[in-house]
């Protein structure tokens, strides 16, 4: 883990100056930044050793494109339901995967929570943020 750190925190600084020089609109930017917060969140919980890490993230990145597609697929359909049983059948399906690219099903389940976590920290940021934004006096 010691290795591998500096590199991530490298990498990770790398792509956020990349992103910031870039002419992309301030929303893919900012996509890019919470997606490295969320890299350096989930290998930091789970204290990925170079060997995990190499084994984890090309899983992680085929399980968080089928989650991206089902919430795509929700947006257009609106039905709560069918939402939560696509992501937990991508769960499901990834759940193999993950446990032999982390070594147990303990790890895994770590995984999940810290996935759930790092969803709960971004939403506190938010509503921080937009009670910093909204003028004294209620904002009404």
């Amino acid at each position: 883990m010691k290795r591998i750190l500096p590199v991530l925190i490298f990498s990770l600084t790398l792509l956020l100056s990349l992103q910031g020089m870039s002419q992309r609109p301030q929303q893919q930017r900012q996509a890019g930044a919470l997606e490295a917060m969320k890299i350096a969140f989930i290998t930091k919980r789970l204290d990925l050793s170079p060997e995990e890490a190499e084994r984890f993230w090309p899983v992680y990145n085929k399980y968080a494109a089928e989650v991206r597609q089902a919430y795509i697929i929700y947006r257009d359909h609106q039905n709560e339901i069918e939402l939560d049983e696509s992501l937990l059948g991508i769960r499901k399906k990834y759940n193999p995967e993950f446990s032999r690219a982390l070594s147990s099903p303990a790890r895994v389940n770590d995984f999940f929570r810290a996935e759930k976590d790092f969803g709960a920290f971004v939403q506190k940021e938010m509503q921080r943020r937009q009670m910093q934004r909204r003028p004294y006096g209620g904002g009404q």
